[in-house]
């Protein structure tokens, strides 16, 4: 193919998202793949939604959280590990009750806790944001397998995307409003060193949930930029995911070979013109990836199970 052809400037342009569950979420987020379950779980934050789809026979169902919900993550011993306002929850299926097990920033009521990532190791990695998106108050916490929550890092106004590099070294994250993500080294017990500007985005889009690939590349949702970014473990970028809507929040690979790449939307901040011509927004989409992701891993943190 002749040089400076849209192959060559985005070896991504050949792949289609395409709609998976119209669900018209305010704001979709926290998406992630169940390989016991072969289920995908997401959370529509502002609707206070647990969404779950049966990717075998297809069926949907959905429950009301007690609050704000940023993420629900598999827990080793049954159930899903979910980020409230206001602290950790257990969430069972069976009886659809939620179970407060760790308050967080109760003294911050004007804080929400927002994306969240299970390590190799088991260790539940989430961050904390002012809910008006304007105060830094936002921090980044860990909560490994001694059960204690731990800050690892702190002022943000909109924390983002925890993802861990395949060998476990780096550890990445946003910070939303600045437009960039950071990297870190991992020491033992998740001790963080190191923090580094990773990658600064470019035109539109705000960095927002992430996902490393099985070659260590990182996968970048862009908030109002129609787009998921990949960068390479060196920081360059390798092309883009194009999307018939803007506001792309969170993606997971998922599938029997990690290759089938799920995707949140939202609907937040547009106005009927915008929403009419980006009927899908809010959607939950899929698409195949040409890499595989990494096996997720059960947060097997204490927290009351």
């Amino acid at each position: 193919m002749p040089a400076g052809s849209a192959a060559d400037v985005n070896p991504l342009h050949h792949l289609r998202p395409e709609c998976l569950w119209p669900v018209a979420a305010t704001l979709g987020e926290g998406v992630v793949w169940h390989a016991q379950e072969h289920a995908v779980f997401f959370v529509d934050i502002k609707q206070r939604k647990l969404h779950r789809l049966d990717t075998v026979t297809g069926a949907r169902r959905s429950w009301d959280a007690p609050g704000q919900i940023g993420f629900a993550l598999p827990h080793v011993r049954g159930g899903l590990i979910c980020g409230v306002q206001g602290g950790l929850h257990r969430f069972d299926a069976r009886s659809g009750t939620f179970t407060l097990c760790l308050p967080v920033e109760a003294d911050l009521p004007g804080n929400r806790l927002n994306d969240g990532h299970v390590d190799a190791e088991g260790a539940l990695w989430f961050g904390s944001m002012d809910d008006a998106e304007s105060e830094v108050t936002g921090a980044l916490y860990r909560v490994g397998a001694d059960g204690q929550l731990s800050v690892r890092d702190r002022a943000y106004v909109i924390t983002n995307g925890p993802a861990r590099s395949p060998d476990g070294g780096t550890l990445y994250h946003n910070d939303t409003l600045q437009r960039v993500v950071y990297a870190f080294d991992v020491g033992p017990e998740g001790v963080l060193s190191r923090k580094r500007v990773f990658a600064r985005m470019e035109g539109s889009g705000y960095p927002d949930g992430m996902a490393v690939d099985s070659e260590g590349s990182l996968w970048v949702a862009l908030f109002g930029g129609a787009r998921i970014e990949r960068f390479a473990p060196d920081g360059s970028r390798l092309g883009a995911v194009a999307f018939p809507c803007s506001n792309i929040t969170k993606l997971a690979f998922g599938g029997d070979d990690l290759r089938t790449v799920y995707v949140t939307t939202a609907r937040k901040g547009l106005d009927d013109a915008a929403l009419a011509q980006q009927p899908l927004a809010g959607s939950l989409f899929t698409f195949r990836a040409d890499v595989a992701g990494l096996a997720p891993t059960l947060c097997s943190a204490p927290l009351g199970f």
